[in-house]
């Protein structure tokens, strides 16, 4: 039977990921650090933390594996017609510290899990170059936006969140766009939920997640440079 690991501040090696509990589904460690070095370890073995404050850092495999392919990905009629509409403007990067601490301070059924721990922490992934921020901004105000890490040509998201509606989902559909533009084979969702599944994210089994990861964290990285300058100048191509 699978024991749960505790992890220490110095060994950044992590348990087989179908070592993860059943239940609760996929929690596989317990301890260690936030460090970028167990970051980027963890995220390149399909493993992610997620806990609250009154929590030690907890990590995470769970089976299935809730992601989404953006060569398939399709709006629903109503995004698409607001996508069209064109009232908004969409960046990169360029306040990633405000994306993080407004999906922090979201207070939709989801909740938040974003302890200040792990704020500071994809901060300095973020100041690393791994961490990024796509922004919809409407009448030049920050209205929605993701973020999440991206190691080689894949995308691991983290949260979003909007303050006008469905500036998210904007925020949403031009990552998808320009993942499917960079050669992106899939977006991390981490865990199924109604609101994923609605954007056309779907559950596989953790084993071809874990394929799949061994096959892409290698290789070359996104230039994530160059999508922002794409964004800023031609936007509509990732329509």
């Amino acid at each position: 039977m699978p024991q749960l690991a505790w992890l220490d501040d110095h060994d950044l090696a992590f348990p087989d990921p179908r070592d993860a509990l059943k239940d609760p589904n996929g929690l596989l460690a317990v301890g260690g650090d936030l460090s970028p070095a167990r970051l980027l370890n963890a995220y390149r073995h399909g493993i992610f933390p997620w806990y609250d404050d009154d929590q030690p850092i907890l990590w995470w495999s769970p089976e299935p594996r809730c992601v989404i392919d953006p060569r398939t990905f399709r709006p629903s009629r109503s995004l698409g017609r607001k996508l069209r509409a064109g009232n908004y403007e969409i960046r990169i990067d360029t306040v990633f510290e405000a994306v993080i601490d407004a999906c922090s301070d979201r207070q939709d059924d989801a909740g938040t899990w974003i302890t200040s721990e792990m704020r500071d922490a994809y901060i300095n992934l973020h100041n690393l170059g791994y961490a990024h921020s796509v922004e919809c901004y409407i009448e030049g105000t920050l209205a929605g936006g993701l973020y999440g890490v991206g190691i080689g040509p894949l995308f691991f998201g983290e949260s979003m969140f909007h303050r006008v509606t469905d500036a998210s989902k904007i925020a949403f559909a031009y990552l998808m766009g320009m993942m499917r533009e960079s050669g992106c084979p899939l977006v991390d969702c981490q865990i199924e939920n109604p609101h994923l599944t609605s954007l056309g994210a779907a559950g596989i089994p953790r084993d071809t997640f874990l394929n799949l990861l061994e096959r892409y964290v290698n290789q070359p990285p996104i230039d994530w440079n160059q999508l922002s300058d794409a964004a800023r100048e031609e936007p509509r191509q990732f329509l």
